[in-house]
């Protein structure tokens, strides 16, 4: 973010997925899951900034090799992205019998687009995220 810019203030005062890592570890805590946190051990922070419409952090992890962080809240890891994009594109893939116009709806990691590409019958794939 350019400090001159006009959303810098509009920066500081939102949430900054930075301010999360503390001594080494990321830590998502907040009003969506009282009573519990997840913490991940930061190796390396790949990228930060903020869009129009989020925070966005991504950083390599010790264990869940990449992380994808929105608005301070875990969105996939690479260890176990799998079980999340396998399971939203295949199901309602194979319950359709003859899907060949496939439209996703967020999915900006492109996991569920990378699924929905293994169904040979498919013949276009729509994306639209917000950022």
């Amino acid at each position: 973010i350019d400090q001159n810019e006009d959303s810098y203030d509009e920066y500081k005062m939102g949430l900054c997925g930075k301010d999360l890592i503390i001594d080494g570890w990321f830590h998502e805590r907040g009003e969506l899951w009282p009573g519990q946190a997840m913490s991940l051990k930061v190796k390396k922070v790949l990228d930060h900034h903020r869009s129009d419409f989020q925070d966005i952090l991504v950083f390599e992890s010790e264990n869940h090799g990449n992380v994808l962080v929105l608005d301070g809240v875990i969105q996939v890891t690479e260890r176990d992205e799998h079980s999340y994009q396998e399971m939203i594109a295949h199901i309602p893939l194979f319950a359709h019998p003859d899907p060949k116009k496939v439209l996703v709806i967020g999915g900006g990691d492109g996991g569920v687009i990378r699924e929905v590409a293994k169904h040979k019958g498919v013949e276009e794939i729509v994306e639209c995220e917000i950022d």
